[in-house]
């Protein structure tokens, strides 16, 4: 890395050398049976250059010839893309328990016999279709760049995810366990699974109309992928944003925080650098329902003529291979702050609504303006303050900057999640489409 940022520093005037290892140890399970084992061990390097005021990228799996990798990145300069901004200068970052040694002990092995705990668990007190995976992650990053930066992080990562799905269906009721080392998971967590699927195995018809809605932690991206997209500085930038010109406004109710929380090291995954080594802090986006800040990697905040706030990285909305991504804004520890309630307290308070356990379609809509419309997959329906089975083939719709002032509760609780830590959420006057 240190000879490739040499030689780059001769011919650009800024120059940024990013580079990730990883190993993935993924097992999987279908119908209560072994599917699949797979690892993969990866490297990579990407050169990010300014030049000019241009700004030029390009990356490799396996360095093998430096020259080829830095003219490709010169090459790249033809495109013409503007960099205003300076790569920083990131020193003094906290030191944060973020790996585990154990988890390149783990074995395959290991997690084949804990699936199949779980699973043999699972089919014996249910008649659904069992799936069940278990993920075993090791990181490595390192950045070093031409005003002096050279930082590095390494963790761990272990997430199990159990699910039993209705017969017939392709939806069902699911839950995961990250941490940073192996776990079994919690005997509570499968009951929780097993007692939510037998009290939602009757399918029930609701009648369309605007009831209570619980957004389970499973759900939340429903409505947490408007929120970054909201207050994603490039959005603002680009003039997509409907809050753009809100900072200082009450934009949700005032029962709902929203922050980025990467320094709290309890869970796994936890960051002190962004992937252009600006430093990480707590974050927050929505105080008490009041819009506080938009989010910035170092190109948007130039534009902005605003600070970064440690929140470039290399990611999409859908993923992707890291090192190939330049980096953007994006939020990677998404917090919804806990309530006082209690999710049994929740669904006691119902008279007639929906708990939304997972959604289909959440990317449909128009993100950036707030909208949702997603099938229900799975909805459990309350009636009376108890749930009284599943809905098929039924619908929500809304937007989140009018569902999300009407939140009744937010759990006393936050359970990791694909989207982030986030507790569930009651909302009231949400759209309910059925056949009846």
């Amino acid at each position: 890395m240190e000879q490739l940022l040499e030689m780059a520093k001769k011919v650009c005037d800024q120059a940024e050398v990013y580079s990730l290892e990883y190993t993935d140890n993924n097992v999987s399970f279908e119908n209560a049976r072994l599917h699949d084992i797979d690892s993969k061990f990866q490297t990579g390097l990407s050169l990010r250059i300014i030049k000019d005021g241009k700004v030029g990228f390009a990356y490799i799996k396996n360095l093998l010839n430096r020259e080829e990798l830095l003219q490709n990145a010169l090459d790249s300069l033809a495109g013409g893309v503007e960099a205003g901004y300076h790569f920083p200068l990131t020193q003094n970052l906290p030191q944060l328990d973020t790996y585990a040694p154990s988890i390149e002990k783990l074995s395959t092995t290991q997690m084949v016999d804990e699936c199949a705990r779980v699973c043999d668990r699972l089919k014996s007190d249910t008649d659904g279709e069992i799936r069940m995976e278990s993920f075993a992650y090791r990181v490595n990053i390192r950045i070093i760049n031409t005003a002096g930066t050279d930082i590095s992080t390494i963790y761990s990562l272990y997430i199990p995810y159990s699910e039993v799905v209705y017969p017939g269906s392709a939806s069902g009721i699911a839950r995961q366990f990250p941490g940073k080392i192996f776990q079994k998971i919690p005997d509570s967590l499968v009951n929780e699974i097993i007692e939510l699927y037998r009290i939602s195995s009757k399918v029930v018809e609701p009648k369309s109309g605007k009831m209570k809605v619980i957004f389970m932690p499973n759900s939340s991206y429903t409505l947490t992928w408007r929120i970054l997209s909201g207050t994603n500085s490039r959005n603002v930038y680009e003039k997509i944003s409907p809050v753009a010109e809100k900072i200082g406004e009450k934009i949700f109710a005032e029962k709902l925080t929203i922050y980025d929380d990467p320094l709290t090291d309890s869970y796994p995954g936890a960051r002190a650098f962004d992937d252009e080594g600006v430093s990480c802090r707590t974050f927050p986006l929505v105080e008490n329902g009041v819009l506080k800040n938009f989010y910035y990697d170092l190109n948007y905040a130039h534009k902005l003529k605003a600070e970064p706030t440690g929140h470039g990285h290399k990611t999409t909305m859908w993923g992707g291979d890291t090192i190939s991504i330049k980096p953007a804004p994006a939020l990677q520890h998404l917090t919804i702050k806990p309530g006082n309630t209690s999710l049994a307290e929740m669904i006691k308070s119902i008279d007639r609504g929906l708990i939304i356990e997972g959604a289909l379609g959440a990317h449909s809509g128009n993100i950036p303006n707030g909208d949702y419309s997603i099938g229900i997959n799975p909805g459990l329906y309350v009636e009376n303050g108890e749930i009284a089975g599943r809905v098929k083939d039924a619908m929500v719709a809304g937007n989140i900057y009018e569902t999300l002032q009407h939140v009744l509760a937010v759990e006393d609780t936050v359970h990791p999640c694909w989207s982030g830590r986030m507790p569930a959420i009651l909302c009231d006057n949400v759209s309910l489409a059925t056949k009846t």
